[in-house]
């Protein structure tokens, strides 16, 4: 049994690992901004404790009850990227990622393990051809430059004797809300299709696998730095569309220009126009196996009748 401190365990991928340490007997406690609310949406059996990712306060002293931290929170990056969003996105991730690894400094008993999300962002926009593991050199633009820096922040941990290990994660395909939800409206209007040019490579992920891979992290005592959470089957914008509307039963050819994404979304268009094809080295090293390393059989899963 294991006591895991978890950010951000009432979003998407949280609820989720949140419930599996559950059943599998472990103790959670999650930090979160409104304890109240948290718990209507928390499992039975999760603590909730209030804290602010950017200030120092009692939350602290939680870090030395833990004997494994799960840092999750962070605001999301498809938003258009104004000053505010832009300080919003650095400080949910590198400056709460900064004051973690301070309270893992101060506490008296440190955990055994830190699993800190992270982004495929690292690697920027790559060509299709290019394939990109762990060992790859990281990309330009700002989601990389907000990676770096949020690993490195990370990693600092590692110097205080605390196994340390960064999850990259891709684009998060699973039920109740994540990247699919808005993917799969134009299919429900019969107008889906890729957005343009069609080319670009999304390093695609089952949301159980990256609960899987949260778990891996969490007690594989040979995981140690970053490791990236994708299928090691990535699919282009035009196959992800054309097997979104083979499970949905509509048509798949209605392609979005790239310009009409550039005024909804302005310079975070790159987020969804460009891609890099990101393969799971480590987790194949590591021994992990897919649940749903296939698109067509993850999207079956999510999209059940």
């Amino acid at each position: 049994m294991k006591t895991v401190l978890l950010t951000g365990g009432t979003g998407f991928i949280g609820r989720r690992l949140t419930e599996t340490l559950l059943q599998r007997g472990d103790r959670v406690t999650v930090l979160t901004r409104d304890p109240d609310r948290a718990r209507s949406k928390l499992p039975r059996g999760a603590t909730a404790v209030a804290w602010d990712p950017e200030h120092e306060g009692p939350w602290l002293d939680e870090i030395g009850r833990a004997s494994a931290i799960v840092h999750l929170a962070g605001e999301p990056v498809a938003q258009r990227w104004t000053d505010e969003a832009r300080r919003a996105i650095v400080a949910s991730r590198v400056d709460s990622t900064r004051l973690v690894v301070e309270g893992i400094r101060r506490a008296e008993k440190k955990p055994e393990v830190f699993v800190c999300a992270s982004a495929v962002g690292y690697y920027g926009p790559r060509p299709p051809d290019e394939a990109l593991d762990e060992t790859s050199r990281r990309g330009e633009g700002f989601l990389a430059d907000v990676v770096t820096r949020w690993e490195d922040e990370a990693a600092k941990a590692e110097a205080l004797g605390v196994r340390t290990v960064m999850l990259r994660i891709g684009v998060v395909l699973g039920e109740g809300g994540g990247a699919l939800e808005k993917m799969i409206l134009p299919f429900k209007m019969f107008a889906g299709g890729p957005i343009a040019p069609g080319s670009q490579v999304i390093a695609w992920v089952h949301a159980e696998d990256v609960v899987g891979l949260a778990l891996l992290a969490l007690g594989d005592s040979r995981a140690r730095g970053p490791i990236n959470v994708v299928s090691p089957e990535p699919a282009t914008s035009k196959e992800l569309a054309s097997a979104i509307g083979r499970v949905m039963h509509r048509p798949s050819w209605f392609t979005t220009p790239e310009a009409a994404v550039k005024v909804a979304l302005g310079e975070a268009s790159m987020v969804v126009t460009t891609g890099q094809r990101v393969v799971p080295l480590r987790a194949k090293e590591l021994g992990y196996v897919f649940q749903y390393p296939s698109l067509v059989p993850a999207l079956t899963s999510i999209l059940k009748p």
